[in-house]
């Protein structure tokens, strides 16, 4: 097998062919004493070994990584298909970070933000992703035969929890905009970079606590932690739209009706969120 990179296996022959005729025959002409003298440096070099600096292992380069993410403009998700294991570097003997699941705590499919691309020293390919797990914003890296295909999202969420608002942007211009509900100061909705998780529908009659529907996000309580589903912070309607805006949650965030259903209409699952 040749390697790239190694002289392959005639590479010696040619040189010990080639190179000890052409020394004898420089000598020729010169007397005995010349003759023996380039007899004796051609054997040396028809033995000598091939040089191999060019060739060292340790001259590798490491793969480069393409960017994915560009929130508002280009981003991209993919649903888990196999349970795997999130490392914290592109390689199978990195640290373990956690275990991805194929379904959510809400019974819907997981999924997870995919931000850069790269390959490690077997040319293997893998994706860097956020994980939907404790401690918030988390990323690791998981082989991209773990997920299905890249889905390309153009949306990007931005909640501000300071001036109770939220904001949709969608190829770089904003498309919506709503006043909020959300955390309270001894439960704030926490800050950070995260991701539309699921969507969830049928809570019931016309009056519902929680709305017509709801988002899950990959984001997770820094104080209820052991909410029921372990503390998920969700993006939902409400039954107490006088309370909005303000900080009336236990740290999701709520949108009247209204706007929660229009939200609806133009942000898919995967939307990068932004939450400061």
């Amino acid at each position: 097998m040749a390697v790239v990179g190694l002289p392959g296996p005639a590479a010696p022959a040619r040189r010990g062919r080639a190179a000890v005729p052409a020394l004898l025959l420089a000598a020729r002409g010169h007397g005995p004493a010349a003759l023996a003298a380039a007899a004796v440096a051609a054997a040396a070099l028809a033995f000598a070994p091939p040089a191999l600096a060019r060739s060292s292992p340790s001259s590798a380069q490491p793969a480069p990584v393409l960017d994915l993410h560009r929130p508002g403009i280009r981003s991209h998700f993919a649903f888990v298909d196999r349970r795997v294991v999130a490392r914290a570097a592109p390689s199978p003997r990195a640290r373990r970070l956690t275990r991805l699941k194929l379904v959510t705590e809400d019974g819907t499919d997981e999924l997870v933000a995919v931000l850069a691309r790269t390959r490690d020293a077997r040319s293997r390919p893998w994706l860097k992703v956020r994980l939907p797990v404790r401690p918030n914003n988390l990323t690791g890296w998981v082989p991209e035969t773990a997920l299905g295909p890249l889905h390309l999202v153009r949306t990007w969420l931005k909640i501000d929890t300071g001036v109770f608002r939220i904001t949709l942007v969608k190829r770089g211009r904003t498309v919506f905009r709503a006043r909020i509900g959300v955390g309270e100061a001894r439960w704030p909705t926490p800050r950070g970079e995260y991701y539309i998780r699921s969507r969830l529908t049928g809570y019931g009659a016309a009056g519902s606590f929680y709305g017509p529907l709801a988002f899950g996000t990959s984001a997770h309580s820094e104080k209820l932690t052991d909410w029921p589903a372990g503390g998920i912070v969700g993006i939902h309607g409400t039954s107490l739209p006088h309370l909005i805006p303000g900080r009336i949650s236990h740290g999701c965030v709520r949108l009247r009706n209204p706007d929660i259903l229009r939200l609806d209409e133009l942000m898919p699952v995967g939307t990068p969120i932004t939450i400061t």
